[in-house]
């Protein structure tokens, strides 16, 4: 019997395997790296130097720990060419394998900016753990990190930079952080916040051109101002890893298109994790990935199953500023109601009735995240 592949070594990847062998210990497993396979927490990259942990420190199980640990083979440096849905067959540089099920866990590549200039191709991003280890050694012995793109990622770079004495120069087209997520009034604070432990945020702009200065490199920005900085990480955002499933014929939207089961358009075919579009949406954070996992084990241990999405609170990693985001379910519509604690902001998103569909707590007001968040509707009921 071919076994059941799983294509990608991350969270998403792994996990599932993980939650399949709590169902089925012994149906054949493979899972396929592009990389070294060994297992990580992505979400660790963006606050590791605070934490003083180097590249080798935030590996937890390499790839063979993790082959013994799931009774599976884990093919480490292989690249998979293409899928022939028809045959059950994967091209890959170690030749045709043969999958009974296949499971896309492809991951998200960074986007990258539109830069002129001759320092563009020193623009950094961490998406993974290599990446990660050329970004340490980058900043090794420098003083100034500008960071492009306000968003998740990039705040919780620019807090943990900062944490370790870094001066950080934030730079995104957004009139403040977290725009995405966050109501005006909780972006200001945050921005205030992060401003005091030395990040300098440059609203309402986007780089044009990097250019090297000899001592490191000059930022031009759109608003004609100039940053002098020492190294430029990238954090404009994610693009999913479509195009193996988009060549295999399979559909595709921003992400690889499945149904509630997980069920891409080809038969024995799913898709979960940043490469996927579930019901229209694509959810780039944790608890989404978990919910995915454990339906998607049980639909490949012969108990067909629909992920459900609750509400799910995601954790800024700012200590500048400790802030949870809930966001409304897709396409609501409503405004943000704004309340100011003492050392805090609480923002609800509420419908036209004044019913809470999301919310975004920052400082003091997290202490009432677990009571807003029974209160939230789910993000995608199980069909």
């Amino acid at each position: 019997m071919a076994p059941i592949t799983i294509v990608g070594t991350g969270l998403a990847g792994y996990s599932v395997a993980r939650e399949l062998r709590k169902l089925d210990k012994a149906t054949p497993l493979r899972i396929i790296s592009r990389d070294h396979g060994g297992f990580y927490s992505k979400p660790m990259l963006s606050n590791a130097l605070a934490a003083g942990k180097s590249a080798a420190q935030l590996l937890m199980k390499s790839a063979e720990q993790m082959a013994a640990e799931l009774n599976a083979q884990v093919l480490a440096h292989t690249r998979v060419d293409a899928i022939a849905s028809d045959r059950h067959i994967l091209a890959t540089d170690r030749g045709e394998l043969a999958y009974s099920k296949l499971v896309l866990a492809l991951g998200a590549d960074p986007s990258n900016p539109e830069l002129q200039g001759d320092g563009a191709d020193a623009v950094i991003s961490v998406n993974d753990l290599d990446d990660y280890q050329h970004f340490r050694s980058a900043i090794d012995g420098k003083q100034r990190v500008a960071i492009l793109g306000g968003g998740l990622i990039g705040c919780e770079f620019a807090n943990d930079l900062a944490g370790r004495g870094y001066r950080v120069d934030v730079i995104d087209l957004a009139q403040w952080p977290l725009s995405r997520l966050l109501p005006e009034a909780g972006g200001a604070l945050l921005c205030e916040r992060l401003a005091a432990v030395a990040v300098h945020f440059h609203a309402g702009c986007s780089a044009s051109s990097v250019n090297c200065t000899g001592q490191g490199y000059c930022l031009e920005l759109s608003n004609n101002q100039r940053i002098e900085t020492d190294v430029v990480l990238s954090a404009i955002g994610l693009r999913p890893r479509i195009q193996l499933a988009q060549a295999a014929g399979l559909a595709v939207g921003r992400g690889v298109v499945v149904d509630g089961k997980l069920q891409a358009s080809a038969a024995d075919i799913y898709a979960l994790g940043d490469c996927a579009e579930v019901c229209g949406q694509v959810l780039p954070f944790v608890m989404p990935i978990m919910q995915a996992a454990r339906a998607l084990a049980a639909t490949l241990a012969g108990n067909p199953t629909a992920v459900r999405y609750p509400a799910m609170p995601v954790v800024v990693k700012t200590p500048a500023c400790p802030t949870t985001v809930c966001p409304p379910p897709a396409a609501s519509s409503g405004n943000w109601q704004i309340e100011t604690p003492a050392a805090g902001l609480k923002a609800l998103f509420c419908d036209a009735s004044g019913k809470p569909l999301g919310f975004a707590l920052l400082d003091a007001a997290n202490a009432e995240k677990q009571a807003l968040t029974a209160q939230m509707p789910a993000w995608l009921e199980a069909r």
